[in-house]
């Protein structure tokens, strides 16, 4: 049976789970969830996940949100990404890292940069969120001086969650020639076999919509 990844291509949080099942080599297929549209804020979603968010994983009967469970899951399922022995938790701490200094800011600060009206962006919000990212950028930047992955020798899903935003092309206050370990990194990442960018792997684009 097809696994089914209710997503869209505009999320970095889709696009975290997305990309551990197009590299696990599981059968997956991606559903459009219509965010914009406000269809994430329906009764009829809440009943699809009760958090109200997307990306949603379903399984047959079994359905699991949020990224870094879904990235958990295809390790279990595949045996990959996971880390090894005492290695699996820093493959842990670096995913809650991520969700809660890297991705949280980045999210949210692409959001009110590039999806919201020109009108309506707030200024100095903006700028205490970029403030934030880049402290979290240099984190990463100086973790990856040296090495070729988060944790190990191979990619796992600190690499996969932690490089989440970092494919998209609208501003938010990252510029990779600004960070060389990172610049390197996401090289090496999108290299991998089967890799593809978040607008190419799920539907669903800034441009549908005129944004």
């Amino acid at each position: 049976m097809t696994i089914k990844l209710h997503c869209f291509g505009e999320s970095g949080n889709s696009y975290k789970a997305a990309l551990a099942l197009e590299l696990s080599g599981l059968d997956w297929e991606p559903v459009k969830v219509d965010f914009f549209g406000g269809q994430t804020r329906t009764p009829e979603w809440r009943e699809t996940n009760a958090m109200g968010e997307a990306p949603v994983l379903v399984d047959g009967d079994f359905r699991l949100s949020q990224s870094g469970a879904i990235q958990q899951w295809i390790s279990d399922r595949t045996g990959r990404f996971g880390g090894e022995g005492d290695a699996r938790y820093e493959v842990l701490r670096w995913v809650l890292w991520d969700n809660h200094k890297l991705s949280s800011q980045a999210g949210m600060t692409r959001f009110l940069m590039n999806f919201l009206p020109a009108d309506k962006r707030p200024a100095e919000v903006i700028a205490f969120s970029k403030g934030r990212l880049k402290a979290a950028y240099a984190t990463l930047n100086a973790h990856l001086d040296g090495r070729s992955w988060i944790v190990g020798d191979d990619v796992t899903n600190a690499d996969l969650s932690c490089c989440g935003y970092l494919f998209y092309p609208e501003p938010f206050g990252f510029d990779r020639a600004d960070w060389p370990h990172i610049d390197a990194w996401l090289d090496r990442v999108s290299a991998l076999p089967g890799w593809k960018a978040p607008y190419e792997l799920m539907p669903g684009n800034p441009s549908e919509r005129g944004a």
